[in-house]
């Protein structure tokens, strides 16, 4: 509801599902998040009231995961937002979300699905947050941390925003509120937005 009120049309919960038709999900799991981010774009732009030009994607958790690896893999968006995510997936050896397969039983799967390791790709800024108490054990800070200096090592523009005594999600009336600025001026200003 912000968004609507600074004039920025939002495309909430888009689901993006991945699939298996053989094998494990994620063994095509760029590719179909790619086609799912293509065919959302597609589906906006049949619209005729949004400007595919000034597309932004923003993500929490799994979602900010998935917001790394777009713009890691595509070029649809101008910028991201990153809310809580895990980035490099060799950090979570034993499985994640639908991953049953260890780091040892499916490694091209583990580092193909990584956007920390295609962060030279990325081309649009990318403003990342996390809480400072993450205790989830697939999104400690640490993920973020690394990804923003990740970013700034390859000479990206990236923000990175630790939020004081915050879980995996975000609760105290001071950090809904930054949030939400943050996100606002980041939006503003990387969609050449006119205030």
């Amino acid at each position: 509801m912000p968004f609507l009120l600074d004039g920025i049309a939002v495309f909430e919960a888009t689901a993006m599902p991945i699939i298996s038709e053989q094998g494990e999900p994620n063994d095509n799991f760029i590719e179909q998040l790619v086609m799912n981010a293509q065919a959302t774009v597609k589906a906006l732009e049949k619209t005729g009231v949004i400007d595919i030009q000034r597309l932004a994607i923003m993500g929490h958790s799994y979602g900010a995961f998935s917001v790394a690896n777009l713009l890691a893999h595509t070029d649809l968006f101008k910028a991201g937002i990153a809310k809580s995510g895990a980035y490099n997936r060799t950090l979570t050896p034993f499985g994640f979300q639908g991953e049953r397969r260890t780091l040892w039983q499916a490694k091209d799967n583990y580092l193909a699905m990584s956007p920390f390791l295609y962060v030279d790709q990325i081309d649009e800024p990318l403003l990342l947050i996390h809480g400072e108490n993450d205790l989830n054990s697939g999104t400690f800070p640490m993920q973020s941390r690394r990804m923003y200096q990740a970013m700034v090592a390859n000479k990206k523009t990236a923000k990175l925003i630790i939020l004081p005594y915050e879980g995996h999600s975000y609760k105290a009336k001071e950090s809904l509120h930054l949030v939400l600025s943050q996100q606002s001026s980041w939006l503003f200003k990387w969609l050449n937005m006119n205030y």
